[in-house]
C-alpha cells in the first residue's frame, strides 16, 4: 500500500472517525458503486448502439445502395457514383467496427463479473472494458452521426444541443 494511503488511514483512525473496519467497508462500497456505473454506462451504450445507432445506419446505406443501383441502371459511368460508394464504404466500417467493439465489449463484462474481488473486478471494468472499448465505440458513433441524414437518426445530434431548433 502507498505511504500516501497508509498516512490517510492512520489520520481517519487516530482521529476516532473510522476504525479500520469502517475503512475497509467504505472502501468495498465505493468499488462496488463505481463498477455499477461503469456496468450501467457499458449496457446504455451497447444498447444505444445495437438498437439506435447501427438500424439508422443501415437505413442509410440501404438508401445509398438504392441511389447506386438507380445511377447504374440509368446507364450513368461508374465515376459519377464514386463519392456514394466511398461513403457506402465508410458507413459498413463504422457500423463493423461498433458492432465488433460491443460485442466484445459484453464478452468483457462478462468476464469482469466472474471476478470475486471487488477491487479487481473495479479494474477490469476500468482498464479492460472502458478504456478498451467506451472511447471506441463513441468514436465510430459520433462519425455515424455526421454522416447519417438527419430524419433518420433517432437521437438527438450534438449541433442541435448546441443550438435548440
Amino acid at each position: 500500500m502507498p505511504t500516501r494511503l497508509k498516512k490517510q488511514k492512520k489520520l481517519f483512525e487516530d482521529h476516532h472517525i473510522y476504525n479500520h473496519l469502517e475503512l475497509e467497508a467504505r472502501h468495498e462500497i465505493m468499488l462496488e458503486e463505481y463498477i455499477k456505473k461503469v456496468q450501467i454506462e457499458a449496457r446504455v451504450m451497447g444498447e444505444m448502439a445495437t438498437t439506435q445507432i447501427i438500424p439508422a445506419a443501415l437505413k442509410y446505406q440501404n438508401t445509398l445502395i438504392e441511389n447506386i443501383r438507380g445511377l447504374k441502371e440509368a446507364g450513368l459511368p461508374a465515376n459519377t457514383y464514386t463519392n456514394q460508394l466511398q461513403i457506402l464504404e465508410k458507413i459498413s466500417n463504422h457500423i463493423n467496427t461498433i458492432s465488433t467493439n460491443v460485442g466484445a465489449m459484453i464478452e468483457a463484462r462478462k468476464k469482469a463479473n466472474k471476478i470475486e474481488n471487488s477491487r479487481e473486478r473495479a479494474i477490469a471494468y476500468c482498464d479492460d472494458i472502458k478504456a478498451n472499448y467506451f472511447d471506441e465505440i463513441r468514436y465510430h458513433a459520433d462519425k455515424l452521426e455526421l454522416m447519417i441524414d438527419d430524419s433518420l437518426w433517432p437521437l438527438t445530434k450534438y449541433r442541435e444541443l448546441l443550438f435548440l431548433r
